[in-house]
């Protein structure tokens, strides 16, 4: 057993199928098939199954595969550890985001790393703020930015940004017009919701309870997964939503959705970076954190 096998191992879980991780890792597929095999060779264990057209691990292949992550986790940071001692920067971090910093902030920001460090790949995953929080916490990613805190004693936070969420609407809604509504007008307005677990919506549920507004109340047309998914069902006239004023500015521009004020209600948050504190953080964490402290305010 060698880590290559395990390394191909866990690409062929990831991606239930021999043919896209022989893509992914640039082999042809029966030499991924060769270090599967050499796997189960070596446990004398069945590891994968073909359920249809993916591929599954067995109940022993599950088990590899939570040893193996945990060991190619631990050779990259031996990588990284080394490469530092030798004053240089590079190796490879994983970095999670809930979807407004994932999508309006953190590029640029990954592209200023970039620029700085070049021999360093940075790989961003995007989720709502819950996948990211349990991304950090079970080690699949070094460190996350999130729109909102889930408490756990596991975790540490770190105020990056600030942003400000506002009601959007579009020309086909009834509020285009309106300099600003109150509170109680939000029961009768068709909305458009975050899915659970979107830092949007727990900020906006937080704020609304604030000035006595229940949230369960609001007359609710669709749940969407995305900011994106959001932005085309309030084009489209199916309601209105509250969204990070940064996802609706190319819009705004050019005039098709535009913040209509909510009376007595400004509803701001933070971004913060997200670590395991019982996961020592590698060389290449510590300085995308350090950057991200340093430039993130700016974003």
């Amino acid at each position: 057993m060698d880590l290559r096998q395990l390394e191909v191992f866990c690409k062929v879980v990831e991606l239930k199928s021999f043919s896209k991780a022989a893509e992914a890792i640039y082999l042809t597929q029966p030499t991924v098939s060769q270090h599967v095999s050499a796997l189960e060779n070596f446990f004398d264990l069945h590891l994968l199954d073909r359920m249809g057209k993916e591929i599954q691990p067995t109940h022993a292949g599950e088990l590899l595969y939570q040893y193996a992550q945990e060991m190619l986790r631990l050779k990259e940071k031996a990588c990284q550890s080394l490469s530092h001692y030798a004053g240089k920067k590079s190796g490879h971090l994983r970095v999670g985001a809930s979807t407004i910093p994932g999508e309006y902030i953190l590029p640029a920001l990954i592209g200023a790393f970039k620029e700085q460090f070049p021999e360093i790949t940075v790989t961003l995953l995007i989720g709502d703020t819950r996948q990211i929080v349990e991304a950090v916490t079970a080690g699949r990613i070094e460190i996350g930015v999130v729109g909102a805190k889930i408490k756990s004693e596991q975790l540490t936070y770190q105020t990056l940004v600030e942003d400000r969420i506002v009601l959007a609407a579009s020309r086909k809604s009834t509020l285009w017009g309106r300099g600003f509504i109150l509170p109680a007008d939000l029961m009768h307005i068709p909305v458009i919701q975050r899915e659970d677990g979107s830092g949007t919506r727990i900020a906006i549920e937080k704020a609304l309870a604030a000035r006595k507004v229940d949230y369960r109340s609001l007359k609710v047309i669709a749940e969407m997964g995305s900011t994106e998914a959001v932005k085309q069902g309030i084009l489209a006239g199916i309601g209105v939503s509250f969204l990070s004023e940064r996802a609706i500015v190319r819009e705004k521009e050019y005039g098709l959705l535009r913040e209509v004020p909510v009376k007595g209600i400004d509803i701001r948050r933070s971004f913060y970076s997200v670590l395991n504190r019982r996961k020592t953080p590698s060389p290449l964490c510590k300085e995308f954190k350090s950057f991200l402290a340093k430039h993130g305010e700016n974003a």
